[in-house]
């Protein structure tokens, strides 16, 4: 029985874009990957927070689980898109009977992905200590 072939830009498209839904988990791995449901658990979660303890608390807290799954999915992007096609190949398409032949674009993402990722986790980590230490004087 053959298994449908896991494109390797899809997937590191996946986790760059979607990658806090979990959306590359459920290509990856199907609907019974625990890892993308709680993924896709975390935009609820911080929706609920929001809506009930928003005059109490800052917004950057109550969207923290979404945060953090974001920072986690950034990754996973690099991660899949710098793993080898024979690797890749290997776990994904071991019986698909394609191999795959990644192109410049997957470098793009893993390029783009690394800027905004390390733009995203200075961000979290300058607005909790800001949050923190001087009570959200800073913004």
């Amino acid at each position: 029985m053959t298994q449908s072939h896991k494109n390797k830009t899809l997937a590191t498209f996946l986790a760059t874009v979607f990658g806090s839904l979990g959306l590359h988990r459920f290509y990856l791995k199907g609907f019974q990957d625990i890892w993308g449901w709680l993924h896709l658990a975390t935009l609820p979660i911080s929706m609920l927070l929001y809506l009930f303890f928003r005059q109490n608390q800052q917004v950057a807290f109550l969207f923290g689980p979404l945060i953090i799954s974001g920072l986690i999915a950034v990754i996973e992007s690099l991660v899949i898109g710098l793993t080898p096609d024979e690797k890749w190949d290997a776990k994904y398409n071991a019986s698909s009977g394609r191999q795959s032949d990644s192109s410049w674009f997957v470098v793009l993402l893993v390029v783009l992905t690394l800027g905004v990722g390390a733009i995203a986790l200075i961000g979290s980590i300058a607005r909790t200590f800001d949050l923190l230490f001087t009570g959200g004087a800073y913004g």
